[in-house]
């Protein structure tokens, strides 16, 4: 089990997070397609994981993948752990949190983008910051 900078008791984290966000963010779960308030956002600013804050992906990052999850073609450079992932009879990529360990998604190599990424992301694992007009 990895160590976090950010580390809490699953009792600190049930009373901080929603049941769906620490089934989400604690348990691995996944939330229905199209469900999320993320999917159709397209604001400026940064999207930041749920459980501490930390920022996560750039707007600049985010497209319309069509899949019902909110997607992204990269992370903020070192914002996201990776790990094997070999449940439910697939091999996947998890993608989480560095700073907490928060699960976020999966990442998948049929981005259409450049990176040809695409990380498929829960809204309930993140929030968003509108970037500060001047």
């Amino acid at each position: 089990m990895s160590k976090y900078p950010v580390e809490k008791s699953e009792e600190s984290w049930k009373q901080e997070l929603s049941a769906e966000e620490y089934r989400i963010l604690r348990q691995a779960g996944t939330e229905y397609p199209f469900t999320g308030k993320y999917n159709d956002h397209f604001e400026q600013g940064t999207y930041c994981c749920k459980g501490c804050g930390a920022p996560l992906y750039p707007s600049s990052a985010k497209f319309d993948s069509g899949c019902g999850w909110p997607s992204y073609d990269r992370s903020i450079e070192g914002a996201i752990e990776y790990r094997q992932d070999n449940s439910m009879g697939m091999r996947r990529v998890e993608i989480l949190c560095a700073n907490c360990g928060g699960h976020q998604g999966h990442i998948f190599e049929d981005g259409p983008t450049a990176t040809g990424q695409r990380y498929c992301v829960n809204s309930a694992s993140i929030d968003f910051q509108a970037d500060k007009e001047e």
